[in-house]
């Protein structure tokens, strides 16, 4: 019966995040919608399994989630090894998605990136030099992240300090994100 309890678990975090951060979440979607529709992009980043649901996203952004439409400006900077491996051996590896976005970057863009712990120097590193650049900044965290409140303009914190029901409250979140978005663009272009 672990498994039963892991999903109420789940459940009872998802349901507090919902009934908490709701209408802040809607808020978020029509900030990037606006930013999509005028044709900026959502640079996503995070490290491991945020990582791998970072190039999750960005693919369902270009590809598509649940509707058949025009793709999405959305790069996951943890797809490209030879940039990761070059810019963390010749500099640092705090450095790895700044130079991405100093690169891929402009003003308006939305730089998204999801921290479980809230704790990691590269993921830090990038919302700082978001932010000097004049990106939107959005971190997905855990509960332990909240202190990236003044680092970035939206902070979605997962009240848990579990790694495994945090990273699956992204997943819905980033899911909840995709869909809105999608129906929101595919609605103005009809």
């Amino acid at each position: 019966m672990a498994y039963l309890k892991d999903a109420e678990d789940l459940n009872r975090i998802l349901q507090a995040f919902i009934l908490n951060e709701e209408a802040y979440f809607l808020q978020l979607v029509a900030e990037i919608h606006s930013r999509l529709a005028r044709g900026k992009k959502i640079l996503v980043f995070g490290n491991g399994g945020s990582a791998s649901q970072a190039q999750h996203f960005a693919a369902e952004l270009v590809n598509r989630y649940l509707q058949e439409r025009a793709p999405l400006k959305a790069i996951a900077l943890t797809t490209d090894t030879s940039i990761l491996t070059s810019v963390a051996n010749d500099s640092d590896f705090t450095q790895i998605f700044v130079r991405q976005i100093e690169a891929l970057g402009e003003e308006g863009d939305i730089a998204l990136g999801l921290t479980t712990s809230g704790r990691s120097p590269n993921i830090r590193a990038a919302f700082d030099i978001a932010r000097r650049r004049g990106l939107l900044t959005v971190c997905l965290t855990g509960e332990k992240g909240k202190e990236l409140a003044e680092m970035v303009d939206y902070l979605l914190a997962v009240p848990s300090t579990s790694t495994p029901r945090i990273q699956e409250v992204h997943l819905f979140l980033l899911h909840k994100l995709a869909e809105e978005l999608e129906s929101r663009l595919s609605s103005n272009s009809g």
